[in-house]
């Protein structure tokens, strides 16, 4: 099973980036997915969630009213559109299958992890 999240790199504070998660070998059609994030010298933490069909979402405080989570399931991609980033995103961020069908904030509820990209917000 492997996860893969791509799309980071550098942008200027209050500007837009999209990330993708393309999931590939099974298909995450039932089960919620997320976005989490972690930045230097700190634990990762939930970022964003979405139910297995995406009707259920939930995000940080954070990034609440900010960021996006959808999902298209027939092509197996998450994805997290990001709008006024700030300087304080700026992560490695990560998607993660759960095995639940909704959501959770709760790093342990999620099984299947990829590979992070990095995103950095410049001031």
């Amino acid at each position: 099973v492997q996860l893969q999240a791509f799309g980071g790199g550098l942008v200027q504070a209050g500007g837009s980036l999209r990330l993708s998660c393309a999931a590939s070998r099974r298909t995450f059609s039932n089960n919620a997915m997320g976005w989490f994030r972690q930045a230097p010298g700190k634990e990762r933490e939930f970022a964003a969630g979405s139910s297995w069909n995406g009707g259920v979402t939930n995000y940080a405080d954070a990034v609440k009213g900010r960021f996006t989570i959808s999902r298209d399931n027939a092509k197996n991609t998450l994805y997290l559109q990001m709008n006024s980033r700030q300087p304080e995103d700026t992560a490695v961020y990560s998607c993660a299958a759960s095995v639940y069908s909704v959501p959770g904030r709760n790093l342990a509820l999620y099984r299947y992890w990829g590979q992070g990209t990095q995103v950095t917000v410049s001031s």
